[in-house]
């Protein structure tokens, strides 16, 4: 059986984000690629921190751009 892309009245609510937000069950499992430490997440800037790493992840429409080369290091 095929099944529509229409939501149905049984189908579970879509939990609605702000754009270029980032699904909150996602930064409860990302870590740092170098450390495999936490992250902290700027909202304001968009950004994952790694501290021990001293790096800063861009957040790019949503996604988090998990690569040392595009992150910012931080002071």
């Amino acid at each position: 059986m095929l099944r529509s892309s229409e939501p149905s009245a049984t189908d579970p609510p879509m939990t609605e984000r702000p754009a270029n937000s980032v699904d909150p069950k996602l930064l409860e499992i990302l870590v740092c690629p170098l450390t495999k430490g936490r992250l902290e997440y700027d909202a304001e800037k968009q950004e994952l921190i790694s501290r021990a790493a001293k790096l800063a992840y861009p957040i790019r429409d949503g996604i988090p751009i998990m690569l040392p080369e595009e992150a910012r290091r931080l002071e």
